[in-house]
C-alpha cells in the first residue's frame, strides 16, 4: 500500500525528531540540554498556535494565557500532591477548561476575528497583572505559594507512580521531545480528519461552511480547546525546564514572540513554527550575550522582513520553490520525450520515402 505524500512527510519528520532525541545528549553540553527542555515547551506553544491560527483561522493573540495557566496549574498541583503525572494532566485540563469557557462566550457570541484577538490578549494581560499581585503569604493554593512577580517553584518530573524518583535533566529532555513529537503527529493526523477538513473549510469561507449545515461555532470551539490543551502541555515543560514559573509567561512580549514564530515558520504548516521557535530562540540567546544589538529590535526587524518579503513563511516558501523546480523538471522531461518522438517519427517517415 502506497503512503500518501503528507503521511510520508510526517513520518520523516517524526523519525528525524527521534534521531535528534537520541543523539543530542551525546553531543550537546549539559546546560544546552536543560535549555532545550525550555525551548521544547515554547515549541509546543508555537505548534498550538499554528493549529489554531493556521488551520482554524483563529488569531488567538493570547495563546500564552493557556500556556501560563498550564504552567501554574502544574506547579501548584505538583507541589500539593507531590508528583508530576497527575500535575501534567491537571495542567492540560485547566487550560482546556478555561478555553472552553472563554471560547463559548467568544464563538457563540459571534465575536469577530479582530475582537477575538484583542479579547484573548486582554485575558492574558489580566492574568499577568493578577499573578504579579499575589506576593503575600495569604496568596497560596494548598501548600503552593503563588509568589507574585517572583513566581512559584515548579517541581521536576518524576517516574509515573513513583514520586520519589526524580528524572534527571537528560531524562526530562527525552520526555519533552517525545511529547513534542507526539503532539506534532497528533496535529498532523487531526488536520486530515473530517474535523480538521471542516475547520480548514471554515477558515477559507465561513459562510459557505455554514450553508453546508456545519455548526462553525462548535468546530471553532473544538479546535480552540485542543490548541489550549497543547499550550498547557507546553507550559508544563517550559516551567520544568526553568524550575520555576513567573507571571512573565502571560506577558505581552511572550504573546508577541509566539505570533512571530508562526509567521516566520509559516502559517498553514505545523513543522514551520516549531523550527522557527528553535532558530529564533537561538538567535535571541546569541544576541543576549552581546551589547551591540537589541534582541527585541532584531525580532521586530525579522517580523517586518518576513511580513513584507516572505509573507508565507520559510517552510511554505521552500515547498513552493521545490514544487516549481519539480514542475520544471517534469516539463523538461516531457519536452525531451516529445522531441525524441518527433525525431523517431521523422526517421521512420524518411525510411518509408526511400
Amino acid at each position: 500500500m502506497r503512503l500518501s505524500r503528507d503521511f510520508r512527510g510526517t513520518l520523516v519528520i517524526a523519525v528525524c525528531g527521534l534521531a535528534f532525541t537520541l543523539f543530542a545528549p551525546e553531543v550537546l553540553e549539559f546546560f544546552t540540554i536543560i535549555t532545550l527542555s525550555q525551548v521544547i515547551g515554547l515549541a509546543i506553544l508555537a505548534l498550538s498556535l499554528a493549529l489554531v491560527w493556521g488551520f482554524g483561522g483563529i488569531l488567538c493573540f493570547g495563546q500564552t494565557a493557556f500556556f501560563g495557566l498550564g504552567a501554574y496549574a502544574y506547579a501548584v498541583t505538583a507541589t500539593n500532591i507531590g508528583g508530576s503525572t497527575g500535575a501534567i494532566l491537571m495542567a492540560i485540563l485547566v487550560a482546556a477548561a478555561f478555553a472552553a469557557i472563554l471560547g463559548y462566550f467568544i464563538f457563540y457570541g459571534r465575536v469577530s476575528d479582530v475582537y477575538l484577538a484583542i479579547i484573548t490578549l486582554t485575558v492574558a494581560l489580566i492574568l499577568y497583572s493578577l499573578t504579579r499581585r499575589t506576593s503575600g503569604p495569604e496568596y497560596k493554593i494548598g501548600n503552593a505559594l503563588l509568589g507574585g512577580f517572583n513566581g512559584t517553584a515548579a517541581p521536576p518530573l518524576n517516574l509515573p507512580g513513583d514520586a520519589g524518583t526524580v528524572l534527571f535533566p537528560e531524562d526530562t529532555f527525552y520526555v519533552a521531545m517525545i511529547a513534542l513529537i507526539l503532539a506534532y503527529v497528533f496535529c498532523c493526523w487531526l488536520v486530515r480528519t473530517h474535523f480538521g477538513r471542516v475547520c480548514i473549510a471554515i477558515r477559507e469561507n465561513e459562510t459557505r461552511a455554514e450553508l453546508l449545515a456545519y455548526d462553525i461555532r462548535l468546530y471553532k470551539l473544538g479546535i480552540f480547546i485542543i490548541g489550549a490543551a497543547l499550550a498547557g502541555l507546553g507550559g508544563v515543560f517550559f516551567c520544568v525546564g526553568v524550575s520555576r514559573v513567573t507571571p512573565d509567561v502571560f506577558s505581552l512580549s511572550q504573546a508577541a514572540v509566539a505570533i512571530i514564530w508562526v509567521i516566520v515558520g509559516g502559517r498553514g504548516t505545523l513543522i514551520g513554527p516549531i523550527l522557527a521557535t528553535f532558530a529564533l530562540h537561538y538567535l535571541t540567546a546569541s544576541l543576549g550575550s552581546q551589547a551591540l544589538l537589541n534582541a527585541n529590535l532584531v525580532l521586530g526587524t525579522v517580523l517586518i522582513v518576513f511580513v513584507l518579503l516572505v509573507p508565507k513563511g520559510v517552510v511554505p516558501s521552500i515547498i513552493d520553490l521545490a514544487d516549481i523546480r519539480r514542475q520544471r523538471r517534469v516539463a523538461r522531461s516531457r519536452e525531451r520525450r516529445l522531441r525524441l518522438r518527433r525525431t523517431r517519427n521523422g526517421n521512420e517517415t524518411a525510411g518509408v520515402g526511400k
